[in-house]
């Protein structure tokens, strides 16, 4: 099992803050650093500063780490074109050395749409959308002479198919969510990971099951992962000081999330080890306490 440190800078971060987590997450032995794609702030509370370009952010880390993977969990597709978010990714791919991986999505919050005039479709047209895109990304990505496409809601005409990625074929694309239908097909048709963010061990279960059947159908592959809110602590008391610093109850985060001593997340994460997931994302609120860090570092990474 390999854990990812995952954050929600549309709580309240600058890229400050970001780079101190990220540095932080290389330096004590993470595999990887992962942010949100959102404009606004989900949850109620002080936004802070507000929030930052996730691919912005990327390429800004790209070039200021040098082992740790980076990516998002996961970019819209309602945020970008498909081609300019090719070039995007695959630029920063190189700026990393070929670090880089795309967490790509529908697209579901209405409210940071309309705060920044994107363009909000019904679900049915986000999903048609979505497969597109999906389709030109990876298409641009591995196109050897050019690409073209004709489709519902998006046509390339004879795209020089540039920049290309360090990565080859293609960086590695995630698809998380819990749809039963459409998702699971998606998932098995073009992605290499699956992520079941913020669910019980039973229901992830299902969804990771779903997603098998799926790939029976395709013939390919898939890495399962999951994501949960985190908070870890040497004791109780301390377990309780970080679930209220970020506005949760401890006993409630102990059942819904992660949460506990090194020996009780240790546990929780082994269930999902059970299920076959091989990557966790540990969900970070809380982007100034880096000792929050450092205990799961020592105590809970060198044991997954």
């Amino acid at each position: 099992m390999k854990l990812r440190i995952f954050t929600e800078p549309q709580q309240g971060a600058t890229y400050d803050d970001l780079l101190s987590v990220a540095q932080a997450t290389e330096r004590l032995g993470f595999d990887a650093f992962f942010r949100s794609d959102h404009y606004q702030r989900i949850t109620p509370g002080d936004p802070g500063p507000g929030s930052t370009d996730a691919w912005i952010t990327l390429a800004g880390l790209a070039r200021e780490t040098s082992r740790i993977r980076l990516g998002t969990l996961v970019s819209p597709a309602t945020f970008r074109l498909p081609g300019p978010l090719a070039i995007s990714v695959a630029q920063v791919d190189q700026m990393s050395g070929g670090r880089v991986e795309l967490g790509f999505g529908t697209g579901w919050y209405d409210s940071e749409h309309s705060a920044y005039g994107i363009p909000f479709p019904p679900t049915g047209e986000r999903f048609g959308r979505f497969e597109e895109q999906l389709e030109i990304v990876t298409g641009l990505w591995t196109a050897e002479k050019g690409y073209s496409f004709e489709g519902r809601y998006y046509r390339l005409a004879d795209s020089p198919a540039l920049p290309k990625p360090v990565q080859r074929p293609r960086p590695p694309l995630i698809i998380g969510g819990f749809g039963v239908k459409r998702t699971p097909r998606l998932a098995a048709t073009y992605a290499d990971e699956y992520n079941v963010p913020f669910h019980s061990p039973a229901d992830t279960g299902e969804a990771f099951a779903r997603v098998r059947a799926a790939c029976e159908v395709t013939g390919r592959s898939v890495l399962m992962s999951v994501a949960q809110t985190t908070v870890v602590g040497a004791d109780r008391a301390e377990v309780e000081r970080r679930a209220a610093a970020i506005g949760e109850n401890a006993d409630t985060l102990r059942e819904s999330g992660l949460a506990g001593t090194p020996a009780e997340v240790l546990e929780k994460i082994g269930k999902y080890a059970e299920l076959g997931a091989e990557r966790f994302y540990l969900q970070i609120i809380d982007l100034h306490d880096l000792e929050h860090l450092e205990l799961i570092a020592a105590e809970v990474l060198p044991h997954v």
